[in-house]
């Protein structure tokens, strides 16, 4: 934490919540902390009394609203480790706060390379929460930095790097952007148009059913099946659209009709591979231009 506190443990972690909620969407009521821990209402307002008498310039109230927002000076009392803000917003558990308690058996695993910042990050949760567009700086492969303005819709893990699925208003049309090359983030003013939400994606929307069995080269495909836990030897999965191409790549699912790709790097087939057509993030799958006829990754 930046500054010690002297309070409760089960009150450090309500504050840390509290913190966390304001900046990270944009607003916080007290029927928030009600609801996450259980609490009455007169223990939820000892705790906004408590934070603002640490911290009396984190929070303006708004009064039409009804909410508390994070100020223009806004500094955060907490250091939240950015793997489990992530966690938190993807899963809604955790709350991002690290308590540093020791693990009951050794755990580890191949942790993140890629990490967004959180400055930049509590900008465009904020938007997103409150519908409102964003004006970034994007580092784009092919055309270098350049200002974008955006209306972010969801996030998106793709199992190595964060997205923020947004409506491009250049483009004019809904994509996705990698968090970490977003260097600077700034919410726009003004009313977002119902074709920019999240309501007018297709491809957010539409649900994509995936077969996945094991390569038909693996030479003991029951091995394949136990590893993923397959029934019948078929993993069915459904996911949006907007994310099956990555799904297909993170685990390195062969998509062409006809299995072509060597079976000892590619242990699963998308036995559907109709399934495909009309999805804009198959291009990312390897295989799938036989299907999709787009470019595959």
């Amino acid at each position: 934490m930046a500054t010690r506190l002297d309070v409760s443990q089960t009150q450090r972690e309500r504050l840390a919540f509290l913190e966390l909620r304001a900046f990270f969407t944009g607003e916080l009521r007290r029927g928030d902390i009600e609801a996450r821990f259980g609490v009455k209402p007169a223990a939820a307002s000892r705790d906004l009394s408590s934070y603002r008498d640490i911290a009396p310039d984190n929070l303006d109230y708004d009064a039409p609203a009804r909410c508390y927002r994070p100020s223009a000076t806004f500094k955060p009392v907490f250091e939240f480790s950015t793997e489990r803000v992530l966690a938190w917003l993807l899963q809604g558990f955790g709350d991002g706060l690290d308590l540093k308690l020791r693990q009951v058996a050794p755990c580890e695993g191949p942790g993140q390379l890629v990490k967004p910042d959180l400055e930049v990050l509590g900008v465009i949760t904020r938007a997103l929460v409150a519908k409102k567009a964003v004006r970034v700086s994007y580092l784009s492969l092919s055309s270098g930095s350049k200002r974008r303005e955006l209306v972010p819709v969801a996030l998106a893990d793709n199992g190595l790097r964060w997205h923020v699925r947004a409506f491009d208003r250049e483009r004019d049309r809904f994509g996705d952007f990698v968090l970490t090359r977003i260097t600077k983030a700034q919410e726009i003013d003004g009313e977002v148009r119902e074709a920019e939400q999240i309501g007018a994606d297709e491809q957010w929307a539409r649900i994509v059913d995936l077969e996945i069995v094991a390569h038909p080269g693996i030479t003991w495909p029951k091995a394949v099946e136990a590893d993923y836990g397959m029934a019948d030897g078929v993993l069915r999965i459904k996911s949006r659209a907007a994310l099956a191409g990555y799904v297909l790549r993170r685990w390195n699912i062969d998509s062409s009709p006809d299995h072509r790709f060597d079976p000892s790097s590619h242990h699963l087939w998308l036995r559907n591979t109709q399934t495909l057509y009309g999805v804009e993030s198959a291009a990312l799958a390897p295989g799938a231009s036989d299907t999709t006829g787009k470019g595959a990754a």
